[in-house]
C-alpha cells in the first residue's frame, strides 16, 4: 500500500516586501509570507515608528500598518493606528500634578472619520471646572486643526510633532500644561 504524498505548505508560500506609506519612508520594514496575494490584502503589521524613521525620539509610539496594495512581491501599506506606549505616557504624571484624558472623533479633510484619544498633564492639581475647560478647548482645537488637513499631511504633524506643540499653545493659558500627548489615534 502507498501512502499519498504530501505538499509540505511552507514551500507554496512565496515572500512580500512590506513597504510603509510613502510619505513616511521608501525602505523595507519586513517580509510576511504568504500562498496568494489576497491573503497579504489587509493584513496589520504593527512595527515601532522608530524603525520607519530612524528617529530614536519615536521609539515609544508603535504603529499599525495595514496592508492596502500588493504589486508583485511588494506589499504597500497605510497606516491604520498609532498609539504611546502606556509605561512611557504614564511617566509624565507626576505626584503633585493632574492628568486629564480626552476622546475625540472628528472627520478630517477628505470626510474620514479620525478617533483621537490624548492625555494631557499639568505642572499642579487643577479644579474640576478648569478640567472641563481643559477638555473643551482640546475638542474645539483638534476638530479645527484635523478638519483642515488630509490624512497624510495630520500623520506627518504628529511625527514632527507640530500637533502637539500647537495642542500647548492654544491650551496653556487655561492651566499650566507641561505635556499634550497622543495616547492613541485610529483611523
Amino acid at each position: 500500500m502507498a501512502l499519498a504524498k504530501t505538499v509540505d505548505k511552507w514551500k507554496t508560500k512565496q515572500w512580500f516586501d512590506v513597504y510603509p506609506p510613502k510619505g513616511i519612508s521608501g525602505e523595507i520594514i519586513g517580509s510576511i509570507p504568504s500562498s496568494d496575494e489576497k491573503n497579504v490584502l489587509g493584513r496589520i503589521i504593527k512595527v515601532n515608528l522608530s524603525w520607519i524613521t530612524n528617529n530614536p525620539n519615536h521609539s515609544f509610539i508603535t504603529v499599525g500598518l495595514k496592508v492596502d496594495n500588493v504589486s508583485g512581491n511588494s506589499a504597500n501599506t497605510d497606516i491604520d493606528y498609532l498609539f504611546q506606549q502606556y509605561s512611557y505616557l504614564h511617566s509624565f504624571v507626576k505626584r503633585r500634578g493632574d492628568a486629564v484624558y480626552t476622546y475625540d472623533r472628528v472627520k478630517d479633510k477628505e470626510g474620514k472619520q479620525v478617533v483621537l484619544k490624548l492625555l494631557i498633564t499639568t505642572r499642579s492639581k487643577i479644579a474640576r471646572r478648569a478640567k472641563t475647560d481643559l477638555r473643551k478647548a482640546v475638542t474645539d482645537f483638534v476638530s479645527s486643526y484635523v478638519s483642515g488637513m488630509t490624512k497624510e499631511e495630520f500623520i506627518k504633524a504628529i511625527i514632527a510633532s507640530s500637533f502637539q506643540q500647537e495642542g500647548v499653545k492654544k491650551i496653556a493659558p487655561i492651566a499650566p500644561v507641561t505635556k499634550f500627548e497622543i495616547k492613541k489615534v485610529e483611523f
